[in-house]
C-alpha cells in the first residue's frame, strides 16, 4: 500500500512468474513525502486512474512493455455463467479505458516481486535486496525526467544552471525550458528519496540496464509530452518506475499523471505541485519544520525523519478542496479525450485555481 492507494493481490508472483492484482485508489494525497494529509480531493483516485491507463495503451500500441492489463469496471459482468454469483468480484470485468460507462478506481495489473530491502539506520543493503529478487522484481529506483525546470524543481536546489547545460549564472524565477529532456535516477525505498550518480543507479539497478532505463523512460516522456499537447497541457517533468522479468525491462506503477508528473496549461500548474504550492504559501511553518526534520534526521545518521518533525499539516479550506476536484477531473477529461467527469471545462477549472 502506499500513500494514495492500495493493492489487491490475486495470484502472488513467484520467481518464476509474474502475479497478478490490482491498484485501488483513492481520494488521498500527499506532499513533501508526509504520506496521507488530513483532507481527501474527491474524484482524484478515478482521474489518476483513469489517466494512467489512457497512458499504458498508449505505450502498449507504440511497443513499450508494461504492467498493465485493463481497468476493472464493476458496471459489466466476466460471464452470465455468473450472474447468479454471490461473489461481489465476479460482477468486475478488466476492460479497456473507453470500454468503462463510469470512471474507473481500479487498474488490472501483473505483479513482480519485490524483496525486503534490509537497512541499518541510513544504510540500505541492496546486494540483500536483489540475492531475493532473482529475475523477477521491481526496480528499486525511479527514473526521473525532465522537459523543462519550474519553481519547485528540486533540481534547482541541488544543481546550477551550468551543470544541465544551462547559460546562466543562477535560476531565473520562471519556469527553464530545457534543449533536450534531462534523464536522472533516485531511490525508491529509502526513507527520504536521494539522487544517484548513473554508476550508482546501475548497482543499485541490479541486472536491469541503467541504459535500457533511460532509454525507456525517454520513450515515455515522448509519449506523454505528446498526448498532452492534444489537450493544450505542457509536460514539465515525471518518472517512471519500472520491473525487470526474465531478462525484460517493463514500465510498472503508474505515468503520466496529475500525481507523478507536472503539467502546466498557458502557465497554470494542473498537477499535485498547485497543492505543494498552496501549502508553502500557507503553511510555511509546517513546510520548513519538514525540511528541517528531514535534514536533521539526515545528519544524524537516521532514516525515520517524520518522528522529527513537532508539526504537522493543517485541514484545507473547503474551496480549495473543490478547485482541486475540478482541477484533477477537468484535467483528466482534456487528457484522455473524452467527458469521464462532470466538471468544467479545463480552463474554467485552471482560471479558478490560479485566484485562489
Amino acid at each position: 500500500m502506499t500513500s494514495v492507494k492500495e493493492f489487491r493481490v490475486e495470484d502472488e508472483p513467484s520467481p518464476n512468474a509474474l502475479g497478478t492484482g490490482a491498484f485501488v485508489f483513492t481520494d488521498d494525497y500527499s506532499v513533501f513525502d508526509w504520506g496521507k494529509m488530513p483532507d481527501e480531493i474527491p474524484r482524484k483516485g478515478a482521474s489518476l486512474c483513469s489517466m494512467g491507463a489512457r497512458n499504458f495503451e498508449l505505450l502498449e500500441a507504440e511497443g513499450v512493455p508494461t504492467h498493465y492489463r485493463g481497468v476493472v469496471s464493476e458496471a459489466r459482468r466476466a460471464s452470465d455463467d455468473r450472474a447468479g454469483s454471490d461473489d461481489p468480484r465476479d460482477d468486475r470485468e478488466v476492460v479497456a479505458l473507453d470500454e468503462t460507462d463510469e470512471p474507473p478506481t481500479e487498474m488490472a495489473i501483473d505483479l513482480t516481486q519485490v524483496p525486503d530491502l534490509p537497512r541499518t539506520g541510513r544504510e540500505y543493503d541492496y546486494d540483500a535486496y536483489h540475492a531475493a529478487a532473482g529475475d523477477n522484481y521491481l526496480v528499486p529506483l525511479e527514473v526521473v525526467f525532465r522537459n523543462s525546470v519550474p519553481v519547485g524543481s528540486s533540481l534547482r536546489r541541488r544543481a546550477e544552471p551550468s551543470d544541465v547545460g544551462l547559460d546562466f549564472e543562477e535560476w531565473p524565477d520562471g519556469v527553464v525550458q530545457l534543449e533536450e529532456p534531462l534523464v536522472e535516477f533516485s531511490t525508491k525505498y529509502e526513507e527520504s528519496d536521494r539522487y544517484l550518480s548513473r554508476r550508482e543507479a546501475d548497482r543499485l539497478a541490479g541486472k536491469a540496464d541503467v541504459e535500457e532505463l533511460e532509454s525507456v523512460a525517454r520513450e515515455v516522456n515522448r509519449v506523454v509530452t505528446e498526448r498532452a499537447a492534444t489537450a493544450e497541457l505542457t509536460h514539465e517533468d515525471g518518472k517512471i518506475e519500472c520491473l525487470y522479468f526474465d531478462g525484460e525491462i517493463r514500465v510498472a506503477d503508474v505515468v503520466g499523471t496529475f500525481d507523478e508528473n507536472r503539467f502546466t496549461f498557458h502557465g497554470q500548474q494542473v498537477s499535485k505541485e498547485f497543492l505543494r504550492q498552496y501549502h508553502k504559501r500557507t503553511q510555511l511553518e509546517w513546510v520548513e519544520a519538514v525540511e528541517e526534520a528531514k535534514a536533521t534526521a539526515k545528519s544524524r545518521g537516521l532514516a525515520d525523519w517524520k518522528s522529527l518533525c513537532e508539526n504537522g499539516p493543517e485541514p484545507l479550506a473547503e474551496e480549495i478542496i473543490a478547485a482541486a476536484s475540478d482541477l484533477y477531473a477537468a484535467g483528466t477529461n482534456a487528457y484522455v479525450g473524452r467527458e469521464l467527469f462532470d466538471a468544467p471545462p479545463l480552463d474554467e477549472a485552471v482560471a479558478a485555481v490560479r485566484e485562489l
